[in-house]
C-alpha cells in the first residue's frame, strides 16, 4: 500500500530577532556581569565573560536571524529569556494554539477535513507539560477522530513521527495521520551562554500522511521508506523535569536548559547521519546521483554541507540541499520540514528526495520520498 505525504503546514511566529539585536542584548549583559565581578576578575578568582558578535554567529552557524514567540524578554539584558504568560487551564495552551495553526494549513494543503484524521501525533523536542498530552488537546481543538499521543526524540521528532504515522496507516490502524511539531525552542535556550545563545528559533510544522489511494491532494510524495536510529550520548542535553523540585539546590543550574558540546556533536553525529542515509538509499535501490533534493535538518550550515557531500560524493548545490537556517535558525524538529515545505514547488513528478533530521539522543530520522502527483 503506497503511503504518501499529501500536505504540509507552517506556523511562523510574529517576531524576528536579528543577530545584531541578539548580540547587543548579550553584550550588555556581559558588560554588566563583568562590572559586577570586577574585583574577583582582577584577583583571578572569576573569568571575565567574552562578548559575542554577529560575525561570530554567522561563521559558526550560518544563522542570520530567527523567529520568536516573544521578543522583548529575549532582548532585555536583565531577563534574556522569553516571557510567555501562563494560561488558564480552560484556555488553549500556547503549543496547542500554534499546532492548530500549522495543522489547518496542512489539512488545507492536503484537501482533507479534520474529522477524517484518525491519529494526531505531536512530535517535538520540548513539551510544556507532562499531561494531558498536547496531542489530545490538539485533537479536541481540531475536531479530529481516533486517538492522539505525544512523542519526543529531540530534533528528530518530526521524522520519527512521520515514521510512526506511515506504519499506523500501513497497518490499517489509521486512514490518515497528522504529525505536528510545535517548537518553542527559545524557552529552553540559555541566552547567557555565548556558545549557544544564538542557535534556536520558534516555529511549528504539520504533515499529513495517508494512503495514496484515498488522497485527493493535488500533490503527493510517496514515502518509499523511513529509517530511524538512536545512540545514547550526553553531548546534547536538557535536564529540566519534574524531579528538579526534589533537588532544589540544582533547580536553576545551567543544565536545566539546552547544553551541548558542539565539536563532539559535529564529529560524532555527521558520519552517523551520512552513513544511515547512504545505507537507506542503497537498500531502496536509489542511487545518490538520482536525488533531486535533500531537505536536511537545519542546525548548522557546515554540518549540512559535510553530510550532503558525504552522501553525494561531491559538494551539493544550494538547490540540491536548500537552507532555511539563515532565516529561521535551528527550529529543532521543524527544520527539515520547513525546508521541505518551502522548497518543493519547483519539483516534478518522479523526483526523489530525502528528508532527514538528527539531534540529541543521539537520534537520526530519514524518509526517502518520491513525488508521484503534482506538476
Amino acid at each position: 500500500m503506497p503511503i504518501a505525504i499529501t500536505g504540509t503546514g507552517l506556523f511562523t511566529p510574529p517576531f524576528t530577532i536579528s543577530n545584531d539585536e541578539l548580540v547587543r542584548a548579550f553584550n550588555a549583559y556581559v558588560d554588566a556581569e563583568n562590572a559586577r565581578n570586577a574585583d574577583a576578575i582582577a584577583r583571578g578568582d572569576v573569568e571575565a565573560l567574552a562578548k559575542s558578535s554577529a560575525e561570530f554567529i554567522l561563521n559558526a552557524s550560518g544563522i542570520e536571524r530567527r523567529y520568536a514567540m516573544d521578543r522583548a524578554g529575549i532582548l532585555d539584558p536583565a531577563i534574556l529569556a522569553p516571557r510567555i504568560p501562563e494560561r488558564s487551564n480552560d484556555d488553549p495552551s500556547i503549543q496547542c494554539e500554534i499546532a492548530v495553526a500549522a495543522a489547518r494549513d496542512a489539512l488545507a494543503d492536503a484537501r482533507v477535513a479534520p474529522e477524517t484524521i484518525d491519529v494526531v501525533i505531536v512530535a517535538c523536542s520540548n513539551l510544556q507539560r507532562a499531561y494531558p498530552a498536547i496531542a489530545v488537546e490538539v485533537q479536541e481543538a481540531l475536531g479530529t477522530s481516533g486517538f492522539a499521543f505525544d512523542m519526543n526524540v529531540a530534533c528528530s521528532s518530526a521524522l520519527f513521527g512521520i515514521g510512526a504515522a506511515r506504519d499506523l496507516v500501513a497497518a490499517g490502524t489509521a486512514r490518515r495521520a497528522l504529525v505536528v511539531s510545535p517548537e518553542i525552542c527559545t524557552g529552553h535556550l540559555n541566552f547567557r551562554d555565548r556558545e549557544s545563545h544564538f542557535i534556536f528559533g520558534d516555529a511549528c510544522t504539520a504533515v499529513v500522511v495517508e494512503d495514496l489511494a484515498r488522497a485527493d491532494a493535488p500533490e503527493a510524495w510517496e514515502i518509499l521508506g523511513t529509517r530511524l536510529a538512536t545512540k545514547y550520548s550526553n553531548n546534547i542535553r536538557n535536564n529540566a523535569g519534574f524531579l528538579n523540585r526534589a533537588a532544589p539546590e540544582h533547580r536553576d543550574a545551567p543544565d536545566k536548559l539546552f547544553v551541548q558540546q558542539g565539536r563532539k556533536v559535529f564529529k560524532e553525529v555527521s558520519p552517523m547521519v551520512a552513513d544511515l542515509v547512504a545505507a537507506h538509499l542503497a537498500d531502496l535501490g536509489v542511487d545518490p546521483s538520482a536525488l533531486r533534493r535533500m531537505w536536511l535538518h537545519q542546525a548548522n550550515a557546515t554540518m549540512n554541507r559535510w553530510i550532503a557531500k558525504k552522501v553525494l560524493g561531491r559538494e551539493a548545490t544550494r538547490d540540491e540541499a536548500p537552507a532555511i537556517l539563515d532565516e529561521y535558525a535551528n527550529t529543532s524538529s521543524c527544520g527539515s520540514i520547513i525546508a521541505f515545505h518551502k522548497h518543493r514547488a519547483d519539483t516534478v513528478a518522479g523526483d526523489v528526495g530525502v528528508i532527514c533530521a538528527f539531534g540529541a539522543g543521539y537520534s537520526v530520522g530519514c524518509a526517502v520520498v518520491k513525488k508521484v502527483r503534482g506538476r
